[in-house]
């Protein structure tokens, strides 16, 4: 190891040497500081911070990650055409501890970056929220900078692929025809099902019963948070519609109402409840009532959702900056292992192609819902077919499965809204991303090294 050390403390040098970490560090700096003058908020202490967080911090992984990429490309790969690699390689130092010495450089420039530009946004947080009135900070410490679980209703998965499957097979055996389209026919079928669970007509209402088993004991005296978003076919007047709500069950716990509130649809909805409305067997009661003369829909996805207080933001913010460090690990790998078999600039392009592909997912998870390439239909509902679907579909499909290794976690998102973000949530990001996915391209990477005529290439150019 001390050999990797030497490689990483060279790497560091010559970051220093050529001032990119001072670049790099004030490019940051100034994002923290001068960002929060450009940006335009709604006016509330809540909506600054979320917006502040979101931006800042988005920033930082952009800079950071292209930052990463270009360096773990040009370190490796200009070493070995300006032929200094040579000279290290004949210590003896092995290919595989050059790379991970990079590795190990590149890593350690970015724990610094980051530790210095994420101390710096929560120092400005900090540093804002006392300058505000008394109950602009006490919604900054209830519902942004906190540390928030979160409990939904139970999934309807079950029931709805039942029906969907009993609802399909008497439709086939009335309209036969309907067997040359079955996946269309099935989701049709599932959609109209699934509506059953979503849908609250006018004068209707519509029951949650949330489950908060063990974090029931922790949650005496807590105040609850309701998030909720609805959908709408028809328009309003005034563009909003009204919500009544109750919560709790009669001879069973208190009764809280609510409303009516004035609630823009598409968009998402937090107000606060009065704890102690939590049954005896940690079951939490929410009731809408639609007063309106319009159907809402409330998606099962993220219709309804309870936040509690799990801990406090600093935890939980150290938290998120370790997943950005574990992005940050990845591109390195991504990087380095380009650079292992191309020239700068092919290493270069070749990173950033596939952090664009990336980015472009939704395209690939559109064409594998719809099962092909082909133009689709969106008044019909159909699409045609492609002769390269055989091949791009399971192509797409095992592209988006490695993607959504990496895009499952989104730090970002969830500080901004006071999420909580687990240890388990970082344990798992570490081996999803640095391990399974950086380990990847850190085996193919030292491999390449290890295999490539040093000598040989550069005598050819």
């Amino acid at each position: 190891m001390q050999r990797v050390f030497a490689i990483a403390l060279l790497t560091w040098k010559a970051a220093l040497r050529f001032r990119l970490f001072l670049v790099i560090a004030g490019l940051l700096l100034a994002t923290v500081v001068l960002l929060p003058m450009l940006i335009k908020d709604d006016g509330t202490a809540r909506g600054f911070t979320q917006i502040l967080l979101t931006y800042t911090l988005g920033i930082i992984a952009t800079l950071l990650g292209l930052s990463t990429l270009w360096l773990a490309c040009g370190t490796l790969a200009r070493d070995i055409e300006e032929c200094q690699i040579q000279v290290v390689a004949t210590k003896p130092v092995a290919r595989w501890q050059i790379w991970v010495g990079k590795w190990m450089g590149l890593m350690s420039l970015n724990a610094a970056l980051l530790l210095l530009s994420g101390a710096s946004v929560y120092l400005l947080l900090q540093w804002r929220a006392t300058r505000l009135p008394a109950d602009q900070q006490a919604i900054l410490r209830n519902e942004v900078l906190v540390s928030r679980g979160s409990a939904r209703e139970r999934s309807f998965d079950k029931e709805i692929n039942e029906q969907t499957e009993k609802l399909l097979l008497e439709r086939v055996q009335k309209y036969p025809a309907d067997r040359a389209d079955m996946a269309e026919v099935r989701r049709q079928i599932r959609e109209q099902v699934k509506a059953d669970y979503q849908v609250v007509p006018p004068g209707a209402y519509r029951p949650w019963e949330i489950h908060f088993d063990t974090a029931k004991a922790n949650l005496k005296d807590q105040p609850l948070f309701v998030r909720v978003k609805f959908n709408s076919a028809q328009k309003s007047p005034s563009g909003t519609f009204d919500a009544l709500w109750q919560v709790g069950v009669p001879q069973k716990t208190q009764i809280y109402r609510a409303g009516p509130m004035s609630l823009a649809p598409d968009t998402f909805h937090e107000f606060q409840i009065p704890p102690n409305l939590i049954d005896e067997n940690g079951v939490l009661t929410i009731v809408f009532i639609n007063s309106n003369d319009a159907t809402l829909l409330f998606p099962l996805e993220d219709g309804m959702e309870v936040l509690y207080r799990e801990g406090g933001f600093l935890t939980n913010y150290a938290r998120g900056l370790g997943i950005i460090f574990c992005w940050m690990a990845l591109l390195c790998a991504i990087g380095l292992a380009a650079a292992s078999l191309l020239s700068f600039p092919v290493a270069a392009f070749f990173a950033l192609g596939l952090l664009a592909i990336t980015l472009s997912s939704g395209t690939m998870a559109s064409a594998v819902a719809q099962g092909t390439i082909a133009d689709y239909d969106s008044e019909k509902g159909t699409s045609g077919s492609s002769p390269a679907d055989v091949v791009v579909i399971p192509v797409f499909k095992a592209t988006l499965k490695a993607i959504n290794l990496v895009r499952d976690f989104s730090p970002v998102e969830a500080l901004s809204t006071g999420r909580s973000i687990t240890w388990a949530d970082l344990a798992r990001a570490f081996i999803q991303i640095v391990v399974v996915m950086g380990g990847t391209f850190a085996v193919t990477g030292i491999i390449i090294l290890n295999r490539r005529e040093l000598a040989t290439a550069q005598g050819n150019q």
